[in-house]
């Protein structure tokens, strides 16, 4: 069965169902996206405690002038795919703790923000990203309109933001990284109120403990990487850098 097939909760909303059905499934959504959300917040809390313990702690700065750096900032990427690729042949349980597992990973490699930018920036832009990710996320919950057919075109943003800053490496251009950034606010701003509605849409009322859970790890993953991407490009356009 595709994670993606939504036909049976949209035709549950017609007049072939009683009202008791629809009510019925209206509460699983519910309970389905505060699952989604849940295990987004926890991935976030757990990255956020991991990245600071790592830069207070003194590890952070240990492994980064060792070739070990590498794998810590490659190593979100693997578990990305693991589960992006992989999760129709893994367990619900499996899933779930290699989204855990990518989370605290991916507070590893985050350490460095602690040692770049001040403490009180660090939360005042993920206070600026909160709200932000929390207007589009409500957005694309209620929203009747079909933002499926922005999707191509926020791929081609991601892409062109990967290929761009790439080329930055080389180019070192101020300039164009900060037109980077702004063009990137744009498209994760967007892929909140996308993913949101289409996390929405994956929901079936008949799906199994397993598929359920697998969806909601998907989607947590989704949300979370929508999250983090529009945090550090905030940062980099607000955040306030240490002197030293």
């Amino acid at each position: 069965m595709s994670y993606y097939d939504s036909d049976a909760r949209r035709a549950s909303r017609g007049t072939g169902f009683p009202p008791s059905a629809g009510a019925q499934i209206d509460a699983g959504l519910r309970a389905h996206m505060q699952r989604v959300y849940g295990y987004m917040a926890g991935g976030l809390a757990l990255t956020g405690i991991t990245a600071y313990a790592a830069a207070a702690s003194g590890f952070y700065q240990a492994i980064a002038a060792t070739p070990l750096i590498w794998l810590v900032m490659l190593a979100p990427l693997g578990f990305v795919l693991a589960l992006s690729f992989g999760i129709e042949r893994m367990s619900a349980g499996t899933a779930m703790v290699l989204f855990w597992l990518y989370a605290a990973v991916m507070g590893l490699s985050l350490g460095s923000i602690f040692l770049v930018f001040t403490g009180e920036s660090i939360a005042h832009v993920f206070f600026i990203t909160a709200a932000t990710y929390g207007v589009m996320s409500l957005y694309g919950y209620t929203t009747r309109s079909d933002l499926s057919r922005f999707g191509s075109f926020l791929m081609m943003g991601l892409i062109g933001i990967v290929i761009a800053s790439l080329v930055n490496i080389f180019v070192g251009s101020s300039a164009l990284q900060f037109a980077v950034s702004i063009i990137g606010v744009i498209v994760f701003v967007g892929l909140t109120a996308y993913d949101t509605q289409r996390i929405k849409e994956m929901y079936l009322e008949s799906d199994s403990v397993d598929i359920a859970g697998k969806k909601a790890v998907l989607g947590a993953l989704s949300l979370y990487l929508d999250f983090i991407n529009l945090f550090m490009i905030f940062l980099q356009l607000f955040g306030q850098r240490r002197d030293n």
